[in-house]
């Protein structure tokens, strides 16, 4: 193994990762490389026994591992477990962890980039998938007053509600249909899409999941999906007047949370995030 640090998925070419927690790792003189492994689903046990390696830092992990390596650790934490869903895997003398830091990634995208705080909010998330498991965890957490998912299929919809419906919290599932969106979508003050409308080489590039009419102009409009940076969603929440923040900020922080947890370190937060807007621009 050529280093101690990285991100495995396939495929891989997309990442972003190693952009940002390269300079992070230069940044604090830390002598490693930030490796992207295109591991193919076949080899994902042979490439996480390697993680035990004494000096072995971390792996973060994306699709399509997230749940495939959670057999694979020997412990997971409760984000985790909450979750279904690792996206980071840590050496512990030997013993692998499995982490998930999407869910507060998001709550510290929304709090230190935008000023939100979801504390006691509306909130709509778009999706049921794994982007939306995790981020209902993080909302739930954050203490949302009311919480509904929408979701093509209402079946995932209803899945996902009943899952993290606990106590007093008991999150609506609806369809997409405009009629069904306009009893909570219109009142909400946080709306979150995880669907993969929008979504640069997605099937649905220029669909979103609502329209400027039904969205509040005191609401927070965000995208999970960072690539393009402006989606179709977020020029309806635009359009609307309310705030709009994409998903790149929800990407670093879930990073930069792994990082500080793998070095021991606090991140140089600002120079990650110079690392990947010059990225972006870049192209």
């Amino acid at each position: 193994m050529s280093s101690n640090i990285g991100v495995m998925g396939h495929p891989i070419g997309h990442t972003k990762s190693p952009v940002f927690q390269q300079a992070g790792l230069d940044e604090l003189g830390i002598a490693e490389t930030f490796e992207a492994w295109d591991v193919a689903p076949d080899e994902l046990e042979e490439k996480v026994t390697t993680f035990r390696a004494t000096g072995f830092l971390a792996a973060c992990v994306t699709l399509p591992h997230k749940q495939a390596v959670i057999p694979l650790v020997d412990e997971l934490t409760e984000a985790a477990e909450s979750v279904g869903a690792v996206n980071w895997i840590f050496n512990r003398d030997g013993k692998l962890v499995g982490h998930n830091t999407d869910g507060t990634g998001f709550l510290r995208a929304l709090k230190e980039k935008t000023g939100f705080d979801p504390a006691g909010v509306d909130a709509v998330v778009f999706g049921a998938g794994g982007a939306a498991r995790a981020i209902v965890y993080a909302l739930k957490l954050a203490g949302v007053a009311r919480l509904t998912i929408a979701n093509r299929t209402v079946g995932k919809a209803q899945a996902l509600a009943s899952e993290f419906s606990e106590g007093r919290f008991k999150p609506d599932a609806i369809g997409l249909s405009r009629d069904e969106l306009a009893n909570c979508a219109p009142y909400a003050q946080l709306l979150v899409n995880t669907t993969s409308l929008g979504m640069a080489g997605g099937p649905a590039e220029m669909a979103t999941p609502i329209l400027a009419d039904m969205i509040s102009a005191d609401a927070l409009g965000y995208d999970a999906v960072y690539a393009p940076p402006m989606t179709k969603f977020l020029r309806e929440v635009e359009n609307a007047g309310a705030t709009s923040a994409g998903g790149m900020t929800m990407l670093v922080y879930q990073g930069i949370e792994g990082f500080e947890m793998a070095t021991g370190q606090k991140a140089p937060v600002d120079t990650m995030f110079a690392a990947i807007e010059k990225a972006f621009k870049s192209g």
